[in-house]
């Protein structure tokens, strides 16, 4: 028996190796047909000998596992998005801000920024445990069973990996694989796939992973991400995950200049169309590690990368009319109808106006010949007109002065680029617009409820507000459109569910103008229950950080109506979380109020990212930059010597991580 294991053992080492010589290094030892012979081999061993399962085997690529319902898993470590630039102009202003930040030389690591479905692996012990898709960057779907019938996702790693670590990549469908699978369809009499980025996305989510085996994606690596993994730079996180048996593409390259940057802009905005995958931009990273720490993020994207996108893809088309839709805040947004045109894989048919400024700016006109690009590759944007095709008896635009929902006179505030409908508790679209966002993914996340049911329940009169949906019964629901009885039980118990998401997601999901995830959070955490924010006037919301005068008159504005307090007021009898938990608010102490912090250097007993939570835990604010409002500096290992100039001309105290813990010890 002990022979036959050591056969299984051995015949999975062999295809392990036979599938990276393959996939991930284009360098095939074995032909297909050698290769399949081994593979039914293992396969039949594993079958009489199930006491030897690896759920990694080689064998569990070809598929089998169907996922009816994809579990939404929370990232580890956030997967945020990156900001973008369109230019030098961009690009050096970014390094200047950089500069400001950090001290040393910076230097760069630049790599192609691949168009494809993002995910994030999870490794532990060498062994792959989770794949899971970007979503929102806080959760995605795991796709993990489908993830593994991609040959050149390494099962099992290689070499001197660390325990535990989330490795992120897109998963990508070459441009041969994409036409071989749309001659198959089209032989078929089906119709084609639009494009490999949308094909790749939409493969993570088809419920039988054999069928995903059958499709030639691909997974390209490019960020590690987790604590204590050894490394000190990007680039050689890129050759330490090749050499534990990751996909790397090779053409990423280290540089010491911004102008070296742009050298490998402008060689692979040219070369782009040379490569078997589909590509739109550049993602330029701080190659050392220590340097992005101290840089830090953003709310939505990491200080130390940006991506430069290639020049959009443009086409000219025809304006066939201008229609306008009603957001949820009132915002009015003109809509462009075009005749249908082929745009960067995709049929666009409409486009933003954005507002009656850039429609009197470019001068846009019905039945005008139009220029489109999809700004960023992602939303069709009109840049301008074609006039020497504009027909003679053309008549200017007039932008609409009522409501195209209510009727209501529109109204633009001063400063402002929109107009907007004032129609607050009467317009339905702003009325559905509020409920879908309160029910949305990142605030209260109901299962089971989604827009288009949300417009049949105010349509058909059964809710006027969010707190409504609170009273919605089974009975209720069930005559609604395309609703069984298991889809209005799922539904109403998704409501209840909804009852325990804590307070600062309910902040936001209440849909208060300007009141965005970041800041529901500030404003949670600062006056840990909705009662307090009511009660919070203008002055005082100014003092709170990072709430400037625009978000203040919104918040006050919100609390002021007596609908909307009557609305919270039901909220709270039906047992939202109105007020921050007990568990959020133990340990939390204002023994740092008013202290501005600056974190820097390398640290031993806490980690750096668990400092900035320790000083905001204990009321303190944690700032990326010395100035005058610097209270004092936490510093490790490692201090820069700008810094500590700077420190020293300004007269700021520095202390240590010791110090620093003793301070909070209570």
């Amino acid at each position: 028996m002990k022979e036959i294991e050591q056969q299984i053992k051995s015949l999975r080492d062999e295809l392990r190796q036979h599938n990276h010589n393959y996939y991930v290094l284009d360098e095939p030892s074995i032909s297909d047909y050698d290769f399949d012979l081994k593979l039914k081999e293992l396969q039949e061993l594993e079958a009489k000998h199930p006491e030897w399962y690896d759920a990694n085997s080689p064998t569990q690529r070809v598929g089998g596992e169907v996922t009816k319902n994809f579990e939404t898993t929370v990232h580890e470590h956030r997967m945020y998005s990156l900001d973008n630039s369109y230019s030098r102009i961009d690009l050096q202003d970014w390094e200047t801000r950089i500069k400001k930040l950090v001290d040393g030389d910076v230097h760069y690591t630049c790599e192609l920024k691949y168009d494809g479905a993002s995910i994030s692996l999870t490794y532990e012990k060498g062994m792959l445990v989770r794949a899971v898709t970007r979503g929102d960057g806080f959760q995605g779907d795991n796709v993990t069973a489908n993830v593994k019938t991609i040959k050149s996702v390494p099962l099992q790693l290689k070499g001197d990996y660390p325990e535990k670590f989330d490795i992120r990549g897109e998963i990508v469908l070459p441009f041969e694989g994409f036409n071989s699978m749309n001659e198959e369809r089209i032989a078929l009499g089906e119709e084609p796939y639009r494009n490999p980025r949308n094909t790749a996305s939409g493969s993570l989510k088809l419920q039988d992973s054999a069928e995903v085996a059958k499709r030639p994606l691909e997974c390209l690596l490019y960020n590690l991400t987790g604590t204590n993994i050894g490394i000190n730079t990007q680039y050689e996180s890129l050759e330490k995950a090749r050499q534990w048996g990751f996909k790397v593409p090779d053409v990423s390259k280290l540089v010491f200049s911004i102008d070296e940057v742009l050298e490998f802009v402008d060689h692979w905005d040219i070369h782009r169309h040379d490569l078997p995958y589909e590509t739109d931009g550049v993602v330029i990273k701080v190659n050392n590690l220590q340097q992005q720490e101290e840089l830090g993020y953003t709310a939505k994207a990491p200080r130390w990368a940006m991506a430069y996108k290639f020049k959009a893809e443009q086409v000219s088309t025809k304006l066939n009319s201008i229609t306008y839709q009603v957001g949820r805040t009132g915002a009015i947004t003109p809509v462009a109808n075009l005749e249908p045109v082929e745009l960067a894989g995709t049929t666009v048919k409409r486009a933003s106006l954005h507002n009656a400024d850039q429609i009197e700016k470019l001068d846009i006109r019905v039945d005008d010949i139009v220029y489109v690009e999809k700004g960023g590759e992602i939303i069709p944007k009109i840049l301008g007109v074609d006039l020497t095709q504009r027909p003679l008896n053309s008549v200017p635009t007039k932008y609409i002065e009522t409501c195209p929902e209510c009727h209501t006179e529109l109204i633009r505030k001063e400063g402002e680029a929109q107009h907007y409908c004032p129609n607050y508790f009467g317009c339905n679209p702003q009325i559905i617009g509020r409920i879908q966002h309160f029910i949305s993914r990142k605030a209260m996340d109901i299962d089971g409820l989604g827009g288009e049911t949300v417009a049949l329940l105010v349509n058909e009169g059964l809710i006027l507000n969010y707190s409504d949906l609170y009273t919605l019964t089974k009975e209720q629901v069930m005559p609604l459109e395309r609703m069984a009885d298991k889809s209005a039980e799922n539904l109403v118990k998704g409501i209840e569910q909804s009852k325990k998401i804590p307070f600062e997601r309910v902040l936001f999901a209440l849909g208060i103008r300007y009141v965005g995830e970041t800041v529901a959070k500030k404003l949670a955490k600062h006056y840990k229950s909705i009662d307090a924010v009511a009660q919070a006037s203008l002055e005082d919301l100014v003092n709170v950080d990072e709430i400037g005068i625009k978000i203040a008159e919104s918040v006050v504005d919100f609390f002021n109506s007596e609908r909307n307090v009557l609305i919270i007021g039901r909220l709270k009898d039906f047992g939202l979380q109105l007020e921050l938990s007990a568990d959020v608010l133990l340990g939390q102490t204002e023994l740092l109020k008013g202290d501005t912090i600056v974190v820097t250097g390398v640290f031993e007993t806490v980690s750096r990212n668990e400092l900035k939570k320790l000083i905001e835990k204990n009321g303190g604010k944690v700032s990326s930059s010395i100035s005058s409002k610097t209270s004092y500096i936490v510093a490790g290992a490692n201090m820069g010597p700008s810094k500590k100039e700077k420190a020293d001309k300004l007269n700021i105290s520095i202390i240590n991580e010791n110090e620093f813990l003793q301070r909070i010890s209570v």
